[in-house]
């Protein structure tokens, strides 16, 4: 089994890092119209360079497997965090809204997964095939 974990802890930190580079670069591109959208949901634009940086850096680090624990440990809690904020919240259980409370039921219960994901990271670090082996911090 042992031949299986370099592999798979570098799929695993590939796909868990793909929708928060893609994320991050979207909401540097997207500036604006990010920022309207957390103002809309009672979160303070002023924390989108803070966004930003968590998502993109966070997951280019996680990609790479650099300082790989501490990176999905952040990334695990804003994976959480941001569930609960933009679609927990979402969750009426209001008469004509069963469709849209079951899309923000499934992003919430998608960012749990991710959670689980990243402090699974946590708990193996990045393998072998990553920057912190290289360093010797794996």
């Amino acid at each position: 089994m042992d031949s299986i974990k370099a592999p798979a802890l570098l799929a695993g930190r590939i796909l868990l890092s793909i929708i928060f580079i893609t994320s991050g670069w979207g909401k540097i591109t997207g500036y604006a119209g990010t920022a309207g959208y957390m103002e809309s949901m009672g979160v303070p634009s002023i924390l989108l360079p803070l966004v930003i940086l968590t998502e993109l850096g966070g997951g280019l680090a996680v990609l790479v497997g650099w300082q790989t624990r501490i990176a999905a440990f952040l990334l695990a809690g804003f994976a959480l965090l941001s569930g609960y904020l933009f679609h927990y919240k979402g969750i009426t259980g209001q008469p004509g809204q069963e469709m849209m409370d079951m899309m923000n039921w499934l992003s919430f219960m998608k960012n749990v997964t991710i959670t689980g994901g990243f402090l699974a990271l946590v708990g193996a670090g990045a393998g072998p095939w990553s920057v912190d082996a290289k360093l010797g911090k794996s």
